[in-house]
C-alpha cells in the first residue's frame, strides 16, 4: 500500500503557479505567450521537485493540479500545447521519466466545473476539453488516473448517469483509458456508480469518507471489494477525516489530518494507492503513515476494537 499527496505542500518550498483570466487578458499577444510559457516551465520544474520529494519521503503518489498548464482550456484564452515550445514539453516528459524511475504514481482530479452529467451541452463540452487536456499532459508525466465525480442528480440520477455515459463515449481512447469515477458525499454512492463502472469499464475511486457521509447499505468491506474488482490496474482510493469529528454539524468538511481510526482495517496489506485528502498536506501523510505503522503493530483486530469501529469502519460516524 502506498499513500498519496494531493497537489500542494504545507511546509516544503515547492509551489505551483497560476494566473487569472483577467490578468492574462490585460497582456498583449506576445506577452501572453511569454507569460504562459513562464508559468508552464515553472510548473514543470515544481512537478519534478514534488516527485523527487515524495519519492525521498516514502510518499508513493502525487496528484498533479488541474492548472499545471494555467487556463489551458479557457474559452477565449486557451491555447494548444505546441505554444509551449519543445523545451517545456521535454521538461514535462522528464517528469514522467522521473515518476517511472522512482515508482511514483501520478493522478489528476479535475476541478468541480468538470461535470459530464450536466444537462447543459456547453458544460459537457468544456468538461470533455478539460479531460482531454489532462490526458495529454498525463501522457507526458506518466499519469494513469483522471478522476471525476458523477456531478449533480438534476432530479433524475438515472438520466444524469445516462448523459455521463454518453459523454464518456465522446472521449479519445487515451483519455478514456485514464478516466475513473468517484462516489461523493451527497448524490452518488458506490451502489449508484458501480453498474456504470461495469458497463463502461470505468474504475471506481472509492472515497470512504464520502461513503460514511452518504451511505447506501454497503459496508466498507463490501464497497472496497466491489471497487477493487472494477480496476484493471492498481486501485486508487481516498481517505480523509471530518473536521471536528463525526458528531460535528458538518462531517463532510475535511480535517487537517486523518484519524488513523478512520482508516479501514480491511485496507491493511492490500495492494492499494490511498490519496490522503487532508489540509496539512505532506505533514498529514507523514503523520498518518507513522500512526498506521503503530496501529499495524497492535494487530488489525485489536486496533479495530480500540477504535470502536462500526460497520463502516469508524468510531462515531453515521452507519
Amino acid at each position: 500500500m502506498r499513500l498519496g499527496l494531493c497537489c500542494l505542500f504545507a511546509e516544503q518550498d515547492i509551489r505551483f503557479r497560476t494566473t487569472t483570466a483577467s490578468a492574462l487578458s490585460r497582456l498583449g499577444p506576445l506577452e501572453r505567450v511569454a507569460r504562459i510559457r513562464e508559468l508552464a516551465g515553472s510548473n514543470a520544474a515544481a512537478l519534478s521537485e514534488a516527485i523527487s520529494w515524495c519519492a525521498a519521503h516514502d510518499i508513493g503518489c502525487f496528484r498533479a493540479g488541474s492548472q499545471i498548464l494555467p487556463l489551458k482550456t479557457h474559452p477565449t484564452l486557451g491555447y494548444d500545447t505546441e505554444l509551449l515550445g519543445e523545451e517545456i514539453l521535454r521538461s514535462f516528459r522528464r517528469c514522467g521519466d522521473l515518476a517511472r524511475s522512482t515508482g511514483t504514481r501520478i493522478s489528476f482530479h479535475p476541478d468541480q466545473f468538470v461535470v459530464l452529467s450536466s444537462p447543459d451541452p456547453l458544460v459537457v463540452k468544456s468538461s470533455l476539453a478539460e479531460i482531454e487536456y489532462q490526458a495529454e499532459v498525463g501522457a507526458w508525466i506518466g499519469a494513469d488516473v483522471i478522476n471525476v465525480h458523477g456531478g449533480g442528480g438534476y432530479g433524475d440520477k438515472r438520466e444524469a448517469l445516462r448523459r455521463l455515459a454518453a459523454a464518456v463515449g465522446e472521449l479519445s481512447f487515451a483519455a478514456r483509458s485514464m478516466l475513473t469515477i468517484e462516489n461523493d458525499d451527497r448524490t452518488y454512492t458506490p451502489s449508484d456508480l458501480l453498474p456504470l463502472c461495469h458497463d463502461l469499464g470505468l474504475p471506481l475511486v472509492y472515497d470512504v469518507h464520502h461513503h460514511r457521509c452518504h451511505g447506501d447499505g454497503l459496508s466498507v468491506e463490501g464497497a472496497t471489494q466491489l471497487a477493487v474488482e472494477s480496476w484493471n490496474r492498481k486501485p486508487l482510493f481516498h481517505i480523509s477525516s471530518p473536521r471536528g469529528g463525526w458528531q460535528s454539524r458538518n462531517p463532510r468538511l475535511h480535517d487537517d489530518h486523518v484519524d488513523p481510526c478512520d482508516f479501514p482495517a480491511v485496507w491493511f496489506d492490500m495492494d492499494l494507492t490511498v490519496e490522503v485528502e487532508a489540509k496539512a498536506k505532506e505533514l498529514a501523510v507523514g503523520r498518518l503513515r507513522r500512526e498506521l505503522e503503530l496501529r499495524r503493530g497492535t494487530g488489525a483486530a485489536a486496533s479495530s476494537s480500540r477504535c470502536g469501529n462500526d460497520s463502516l469502519g469508524h468510531g462515531a460516524g453515521p452507519a
